[in-house]
């Protein structure tokens, strides 16, 4: 199983300098890739975690990070579909897969806030059909020439659109959602999923099991398919119930439970830890235990 590490993108210690830093640690550390999340606007009553507060666009952190690491992957976890239109975002994620040499996984969603949605000016009906439509007009964007799309939600007048991608035919697309609906269609139209955070590992096999059936269906080849699990790490001087919390030892007992259970890779995110990812906490000390984070958990270690 592939291991990579969350980019400090949510509350106090989200500085460009930690962004810097910890992207650089992990890849000489020899983790896969490195992981950033969507928040757009954050309710006023605080009826969702603290660590959703205050959250750098994951679209620019990635470009960013492109530009001071060489080899390591840069992945999104994720980018809602419905705030974007198809042109827009796949002329972003293209500038990003140039400016990383092809390293971007591009991992996409739906969406589940309402308040983002009326910030954004869209509506929640038809989410998943929305979301089909828009993979493949990314699709044809990437790999037509001309390029042209006329669907129920979206348009694209005949045309070209240059650069393209580094990766061919296109960046892996990964999907989230962790409902049967959205687990068949990232059988069907994804080349990966990313579970949410706190996803138990029990339900990994019955996950896995329902996207592998709807991708033999559709008659796609799953060899090089990727399970990517969000492992949100809270490291604690004493072992706690929860998946991913207590000493070292017994998170990477948490590790190994997913591995046999069916994911290919799995990173590690320090972003929800209350502790870290809170606009309160203090950065330093949240510098300190992410670095003891990355030596604990290091492929290499």
């Amino acid at each position: 199983m592939k291991l990579g590490f969350g980019i400090p993108v949510s509350g106090s210690w989200a500085t460009p300098a930690n962004i810097v830093e910890i992207s650089r640690a992990a890849e000489r550390l020899g983790y896969h890739s490195l992981w950033s999340f969507q928040r757009t606007i954050y309710p006023y009553d605080d009826s969702i975690p603290v660590p959703y507060r205050s959250v750098h666009d994951p679209i620019a952190v990635s470009a960013y990070v492109a530009g001071v690491t060489e080899r390591i992957r840069i992945g999104l976890a994720i980018v809602n579909l419905p705030f974007y239109s198809p042109i827009v975002l796949a002329k972003m994620l293209t500038s990003i897969d140039l400016l990383s040499d092809g390293r971007l996984d591009a991992g996409l969603g739906l969406g589940w806030s309402a308040d983002e949605f009326a910030a954004a000016g869209v509506s929640m009906e038809r989410r998943g059909a929305r979301a089909e439509e828009f993979i493949d007009a990314l699709r044809t964007i990437w790999t037509a020439d001309p390029v042209e799309h006329k669907g129920e939600f979206y348009e694209i007048p005949r045309g070209r659109v240059d650069p393209r991608p580094v990766q061919q035919p296109h960046p892996p697309i990964l999907l989230g959602g962790a409902a049967e609906p959205a687990l068949k269609r990232a059988g069907r139209i994804a080349d990966g999923w990313i579970s949410a955070s706190r996803f138990p590992a029990a339900q990994l096999p019955h996950a896995v099991e329902v996207i592998r059936d709807a991708a033999t269906q559709a008659g796609r080849d799953m060899s090089s398919y990727r399970v990517i699990i969000r492992a949100v790490v809270r490291v604690r001087a004493e072992d706690e119930e929860q998946q991913f919390s207590g000493t070292v030892e017994k998170i990477r007992r948490d590790f190994d439970s997913y591995a046999a259970n069916g994911a290919t890779e799995l990173f590690v995110d320090l972003n929800f830890d209350e502790e870290i990812g809170s606009p309160k906490a203090d950065p330093a000390q949240s510098m300190r235990r992410a670095h003891e984070a990355l030596e604990a958990f290091a492929p290499t270690s």
